[in-house]
């Protein structure tokens, strides 16, 4: 079994705002708005870099699940961790094994897509989302790198940017107990535990590194920033500078998240 990272979605309550950020600081083009997700109370955009994305949305009636995690970690942030998978029945069966819920079933068998997104209360961290790809609708291959992605729409390839940054080489998830929620992302991914280079607890999918920090903004438990990997530095840092987001030579805050450059 493989799985690789192909979106982080960001929760936002203005997204005209956030897609300033994403623009003006990352230099990405948006390629899609999802009106799927009108059924959840939000609305949406994404931003292809490289073959992932950024998606960010916005609730737009109350009581909404975005809503609450929003007003749960005091404003914009991380929301989900997004994962392309070969054998989502597996991933299924694993989180029935767990006691971990699913919170939304995502089966659309004439989108050519299966997927679930894992109740956050019992994964912790932030909502854990796996994805299939199928070949009903497709002569793509639906399991290669930069294939087809339906929550992006079928044309998000011309809209790709890459001068700026290029990819996501690891999401950052915060806690006031990292090692516990390590341990359960790792159960639920059924991959081993490790530490990074700076001895931080982390798990490694097939094309990102997923690790677990303390929290140490005040914001609690959640996914708390990215990294990616950065073309150029001065103009990521010229755009922070211009929409006051510069937290340092290789940080900078898009919509609440940290993003660090490497």
């Amino acid at each position: 079994m493989w799985i690789r990272l192909r979106q982080i979605a960001i929760v936002a309550e203005d997204l005209q705002s956030a897609a300033a950020d994403i623009g003006t600081i990352l230099g990405l083009e948006a390629c899609y708005t999802d009106p799927g997700v009108k059924v959840f109370g939000l609305k949406n955009t994404l931003w292809p870099l490289g073959s992932q994305f950024i998606e960010v949305v916005t609730p737009t009636q109350e009581g909404t699940a975005g809503g609450r995690y929003l007003e749960r970690r005091s404003g914009d942030g991380g929301y989900m961790v997004i994962n392309q998978v070969d054998d989502v029945a597996r991933r299924r069966e694993r989180a029935a094994e767990l006691g971990v819920r699913v919170a939304f079933d995502l089966n659309y068998p004439d989108e050519g897509h299966d997927g679930i997104q894992l109740h956050p209360a019992d994964t912790g961290g932030s909502f854990f989302e796996m994805d299939q790809m199928t070949d009903e609708v497709t002569t793509a291959d639906p399991d290669a790198v930069g294939g087809p992605w339906y929550p992006a729409g079928e044309n998000w390839e011309p809209y790709v940017r890459t001068d700026r940054v290029s990819s996501i080489s690891a999401a950052e998830l915060q806690s006031p107990e990292p090692e516990r929620l390590a341990q359960r992302w790792a159960d639920i991914a059924e991959l081993e535990l490790g530490t990074d280079d700076e001895g931080r607890h982390a798990i490694e999918f097939n094309n990102a590194t997923v690790r677990f920090v303390t929290d140490e903004d005040g914001r609690g438990e959640g996914l708390g920033g990215i990294d990616v990997v950065t073309e150029d530095r001065d103009g990521v840092l010229a755009g922070a500078e211009q929409r006051d987001a510069r937290t340092g030579d290789d940080q900078v805050m898009v919509a609440g998240l940290r993003v660090n450059l490497r």
